[in-house]
């Protein structure tokens, strides 16, 4: 007997939306299939509006919206709050503090009530500041588990909700761990049948839930996913219109693992293969309504079906009438970027906007376009005329996966939206200077003794964890992690440590240098031309060019690689600038790049380094490779490194709690320690603050205060004249930032749903997935509450991003024309797209450019 047979006799005759009266209905075989290709549709609709989350070692910021950009953002406002209780906007607590304490004036919310078409005889200002007093939120519809958790006493034990998210996370957990437990489980059947398979063994979830009997009621539980989504949306009785509404609200009960599940499969997706772990996190959800149907008596689950349907029945007037009142949060979105708007229009007008007069550059120091970047850019240009900052995408332009020497740990170092095309691993060059080839011998003596360490390492570890021997493992090592703890009560001023070096012998570790694997000199050559053109630095570079990567230093912090970057796969930017410097300053390579009309001087050189911006000290490497003159330019610039360094430490310190006038060494040793304690929840801010994106040349923004908000690529529309450069700025950076952006502005609008919570009570899941806040509950993704909230205030606005684009019209609109996702994200109001124009910034609306209208702009 099949588990829908068991179904049908396990629920009560007279139950008119019964598995057996829904097959009666279809009246034929070919009715039947076509339900199921309706069903189909549903999971498969409902799954694709989840965005997926990376793991904690290869964290990007993720838009968790991303798959709902094709309606606008207010739609999906009055979705999230009445499928998930999930609020997209800022509350309107933050903005009533906002508009009393003078931050939003009523200018700017003139200017919102004028700029939001909607709101046109709508509102008016005073209903919209009398809505602040309102504590006003939709409704959230009601699932099968809700409807049927009907019990008097429900109030004094867990909701069945509460208790079948934990269950359910728990089971993720415990499916998807491949590095943290030492005894694994058996997942040949996949997660839905392990799920099915940990529930007949798990006693006590029926016990939280208030059902002792539950263990004698598994029997229901469909065999397959398959089975799963049928019997649910066969049974449940609800309009196949609301389907796929109804199965994305039971994903979002989950939605931490639902995300995880996503990434999965997004990963298959670039590997050109199917994933089916979201489906059968979708099923598990789905089969507990059959378990708990079967636990309830026949008057309860008339009532609990009657309550669904009805409320499920009236989903669509529900959601137009969220819509309509969120229409008053979305002014007061737009009124609070209005006011952040203004100001960043009066700098960039209020500067020359004309290019300056050709100088002699010395050094080029080419950045990430990491918010972070922007100060340390000024400070440079300001200690030092001579040198001249670049911005750039931090992974260089190098689309690799890197390997450290003899490890199987490839990685990629790209942004998550790319795949990898090329490999680059470590090689040993033990002889200095330019003509230095790599040296096998070294190599293979450097890749033996690393095994031998990190193999000694890892017995080490496991003997701690092995039940027998974790007594007497703390009898005979206790006494040695009181070095460890000392560090911790007294952080050191130690400089950041390098982690790819883990295990490699030290006398190998200055000769280390990651190279890009098996490339042929042609392939070097188009890649060199391909990046130069994209910096703009095809026909004009300095003596000395630093690409500066970058990368945070924090102790016993979870979500440390989030700090590396933001975007690229959560890596610092050493491994990507190391490889380009050692590829641009190849012979052959110039030589092919001369023969394409790139001339590179004889006298330049590339430099590799690396910007620390939770100290703000720059590293460079290999320069023992470099000749005497380019070594010499180097030494000169430390003096300028530690002044322009010095200016950015105390532009920062006042936000980190540390005083600005501390002398500089000290407050270098300051922020240091704090980078080294392992009980500092705030070693720096990341990119919380972040609100616009310039794509301009930089005499745009040059010597402009932009307080580390702004992410800033250079880029000078006179060197691209059939506008493929502004194509890929469009479609690959600008929708980088607006993932970082809207990560930042969804944890900070509801950090219970979209944020990670509290990081001192974070447990990590898995070795590397993500994170419980305590011991259980969902998957938290997005920021800690510590990265966005300083214990009294909002650190970060949560603003959408403003982007500036000097370039012609046409040009633009081109972009926009051809790339959907592009239009979607202005058309639905997911960012603001401003343009450059010969005498004031023009903003892109509803398709046509106009003027700011920001007073005083």
């Amino acid at each position: 007997m099949d588990t829908l047979q068991l179904t049908e006799q396990a629920r009560p005759n007279g139950l008119a939306n019964n598995l057996a009266g829904a097959r009666a209905e279809t009246g034929s075989a070919q009715n039947d299939l076509l339900i199921n290709e309706q069903i189909e549709s549903a999971c498969a609709q409902a799954c694709r509006a989840i965005a997926p989350a990376w793991p904690l070692d290869r964290a990007i910021a993720v838009n968790p919206h991303w798959s709902r950009i094709g309606m606008p953002l207010r739609r999906v406002a009055a979705r999230m709050a009445v499928l998930g209780d999930i609020r997209v906007f800022p509350s309107r607590e933050s903005q009533r503090q906002a508009w009393e304490e003078g931050r939003i004036t009523r200018a700017d919310l003139d200017y919102a009530l004028s700029n939001l078409p909607e709101a046109a005889g709508m509102l008016s200002a005073q209903q919209c500041i009398d809505a602040l007093q309102s504590d006003w939120t939709p409704a959230r519809l009601p699932l099968l588990i809700d409807t049927l958790d009907n019990d008097p006493a429900r109030h004094t034990r867990l909701s069945w909700r509460q208790a079948i998210t934990h269950q359910v996370s728990q089971t993720c957990a415990a499916y998807f761990d491949a590095h943290q437990a030492d005894w694994q489980p058996s997942r040949d059947q996949g997660l839905y049948a392990f799920w099915r398979d940990t529930l007949q063994h798990d006693h006590g979830i029926g016990l939280l839930m208030g059902l002792p009997d539950l263990g004698r009621r598994l029997d229901v539980l469909p065999a397959t996913r398959l089975d799963a989504e049928r019997w649910a949306l066969r049974q449940l009785g609800l309009p196949e219109s609301v389907w796929a509404d109804y199965l994305e609200a039971v994903l979002l009960t989950v939605n931490g693992w639902a995300s995880w599940c996503a990434y999965q499969g997004w990963q298959a997706g670039q590997e050109g293969r199917d994933d089916p772990n979201l489906r059968d996190l979708l099923a598990i959800r789905l089969a507990w309504g059959a378990v708990l149907l079967d636990c309830k008596d026949d008057a309860s689950t008339r009532l609990a079906f009657a309550a669904l349907q009805a409320s499920w029945h009236r989903a669509a007037a529900l959601l137009d009438e969220s819509e309509a009142g969120l229409l008053a949060d979305e002014v007061w979105q737009l009124a609070l970027e209005a006011g952040y708007q203004r100001q960043l229009a009066h700098k960039l007008t209020s500067t020359t906007s004309k290019a300056p007069a050709e100088q002699k550059i010395e050094v080029q120091a080419a950045f990430c376009i990491d918010v972070r970047s922007e100060p340390m850019r000024r400070a440079l240009e300001a200690v030092w005329p001579a040198v001249q900052t670049i911005g750039f995408a931090g992974f260089f332009g190098l689309p690799v996966a890197y390997t450290p020497l003899a490890s199987a740990a490839r990685r990629p170092q790209l942004p998550g939206l790319l795949a990898p095309a090329m490999e680059v691993t470590d090689r040993i060059y033990a002889t200095p200077g330019e003509t230095g080839q790599p040296d096998e011998a070294a190599e293979a003596a450097a890749a033996s003794g690393r095994r031998a360490r990190l193999g000694l390492a890892a017995q080490w570890q496991a003997a701690s964890r092995w039940p027998g021997a974790a007594f007497s493992f703390v009898e005979a090592a206790g006494a040695g992690y009181l070095g460890k703890l000392g560090q911790w009560l007294r952080p050191s001023a130690q400089a950041r440590q390098r982690d790819d070096l883990a295990g490699l012998p030290h006398r190998y570790r200055a000769v280390c240098r990651p190279q890009l694997n098996a490339l042929d000199v042609d392939t070097k050559v188009a890649l060199a031309a391909r990046v130069l053109h994209a910096m703009g630095l095809e026909h004009r570079l300095a003596p000395l060019v630093l690409l500066v990567g970058h990368g945070s230093q924090s102790t016993n912090n979870a979500h440390a690689a989030a700090l590396d970057c933001g975007a690229c796969c959560g890596q610092t930017g050493e491994v990507n600038a190391r490889s380009l410097a050692l590829l641009l300053n190849e012979k052959s390579v110039r030589a092919g790049l001369l023969a394409r009309g790139i001339a590179i001087p004889a006298e330049t050189r590339f430099v590799a380094a690396l910007h620390n911006t939770t100290t703000d000290e720059i590293e460079g490497f290999d320069l023992d490779l470099l000749p005497a003159d380019a070594c010499a330019r180097w030494d000169q610039l430390q003096v300028v490194f530690s002044q322009a360094s010095d200016l950015v430490r105390r532009e920062r310190a006042p936000r980190l709690g540390l005083d600005p006038t501390t002398p500089q060494d000290e407050l270098l040793t300051q922020l240091r320690r704090r980078a080294n304690d392992g009980a500092q929840t705030r070693p720096e801010w990341g990119l919380a603050g972040n609100a616009a994106f310039v794509i301009a040349p930089r005499h745009r923004t040059r010597g402009i205060v932009l307080d580390g908000r702004s992410f800033l690529h250079d880029y000078d529309a006179k060197q691209d004249a059939d506008g493929s450069v502004l194509e890929l700025l469009m479609t690959a950076p600008m929708l980088v930032t607006h993932w970082i952006n809207w990560q930042y502005h969804a944890s900070t609008c509801d950090p219970q749903h979209l944020g990670s919570g509290n990081k001192v009570l974070h447990n990590v899941v898995g070795g590397s997935i993500g994170v419980f806040e305590g011991n259980g509950g969902d998957l938290r993704i997005g920021l800690s509450r510590q990265s966005l909230h300083d214990g009294e205030r909002w650190v970060h606005e949560p603003l959408r991003l403003t982007v500036l684009i000097d370039a012609p019209q046409a040009a633009i609109e081109q972009v926009i024309a051809k790339h959907a996702v592009v239009r979607r994200l202005l058309d639905n109001g997911w960012l603001h797209l401003w343009h450059f124009g010969d005498d004031a910034l023009q903003r892109y609306t509803h398709g046509q450019w106009r003027p700011l209208g920001l007073e005083g702009a």
